[in-house]
């Protein structure tokens, strides 16, 4: 059986979602869905793998020693600053064998069904065991333009396909007709390939972050479970996403279709879609009192909410500060002083 290591990525400010997340406390660390945290919730459906590697910023350091709870020789690599996702994955993969498969997970992802999680994961590392660079192929429950598309090429093993085409995010007339066509997922940011594959793809298709990162590492000093890369060399890398330094551009690239309620929780509309409702559609967590509302989002640390009479609205209330916005305007929360300068 291949060896899937989880490499969890800690690295995200989630603005969206301010004020209940916050650079002192980003929403991987914050209980959003029941009980655990987003990042607890990460890790336990990741269990059934080897040790996880968690690469984070010193920031959040706290955050993830505090949560790792029973993670038997799980890894730390802190990153001295923020250098997007390439960067941070090609940091784990030059920390682990070749020949493992590196499972690589968002810390902020709701996933409502791990057990398929679990065995679409399987199925992306007998490819990536094949030498495949393998996306996860979020089956779309709508015509969605917040999120990047996959187009299923031709089948392979494991029931993977070729990716033809990694598609932009679309304007709404574009993703309905995806979905009118069949055969578009939505790239939610989960991969599985094996780390020799991806440093050899990386090393190929983006060498001004290969090439830093290999000094960084080499430079870089063990603090117990922790590793430092060395913060010159690692500040020489270019800050690109992996799907525009490597995914795109491979010939590599495969995808396997994954249907495991998913939400990458980005925003307070997303986090109402992915939360239990009453038979109003409204969801409330904290004190509040709801008459005649339909769709309603409630979030309070504290205060007693009242609403009345209102559809579609999202009242947030942590410590002194308090949001109202329409489902609508949801999406643009991280465009407000407080959250940029939280």
């Amino acid at each position: 059986m291949t060896q899937i290591v989880p490499v969890i990525l800690c690295g995200g400010s989630g603005t969206r979602l301010w004020p209940r997340s916050r650079a002192t406390q980003p929403k991987p660390f914050l209980p959003l869905i029941g009980e655990d945290t987003i990042f607890e919730a990460t890790l336990a459906r990741c269990a059934s793998f080897a040790a996880p590697v968690v690469v984070t910023r010193a920031a959040h350091l706290s955050h993830v020693e505090a949560q790792l709870g029973g993670a038997t020789g799980a890894c730390i690599i802190v990153e001295p600053q923020a250098r997007n996702t390439a960067a941070a994955i090609a940091l784990a993969a030059m920390r682990l064998p070749g020949d493992a498969v590196m499972l690589v997970c968002p810390s902020d992802h709701h996933i409502g069904d791990p057990k398929a999680f679990a065995e679409v994961a399987c199925k992306a590392a007998e490819l990536a065991s094949q030498g495949w660079l393998v996306s996860f192929g979020i089956e779309p429950t709508g015509p969605e333009t917040g999120y990047g598309y996959l187009k299923r090429g031709e089948p392979l093993d494991h029931g993977g396909f070729r990716t033809a085409q990694f598609v932009e995010k679309p304007d709404l007339e574009r993703a309905t007709a995806f979905l009118a066509e069949g055969g578009y997922a939505w790239n939610g940011g989960i991969f599985a390939f094996s780390a020799a594959t991806f440093l050899d793809e990386l090393t190929a298709q983006a060498p001004g972050i290969a090439g830093p990162l290999r000094e960084a590492v080499a430079k870089g000093r063990e603090d117990g479970a922790r590793f430092y890369p060395d913060a010159s060399a690692f500040a020489g890398a270019d800050s690109i996403s992996v799907d525009y330094a490597v995914m795109e551009k491979t010939a590599r690239a495969a995808l396997v279709p994954a249907r495991m309620v998913w939400s990458d929780i980005g925003s307070w509309e997303s986090l109402h879609a992915a939360r239990d409702k009453d038979d109003e559609g409204n969801a409330v967590n904290g004190r509040a009192e709801l008459v005649d509302c339909r769709g309603v989002l409630v979030e309070s640390d504290g205060p007693r909410v009242s609403v009345i009479g209102l559809e579609g609205v999202v009242v947030v209330v942590d410590g002194d500060e308090v949001l109202v916005t329409s489902m609508a305007g949801a999406q643009k929360v991280g465009k407000l002083g407080g959250a940029m300068n939280q």
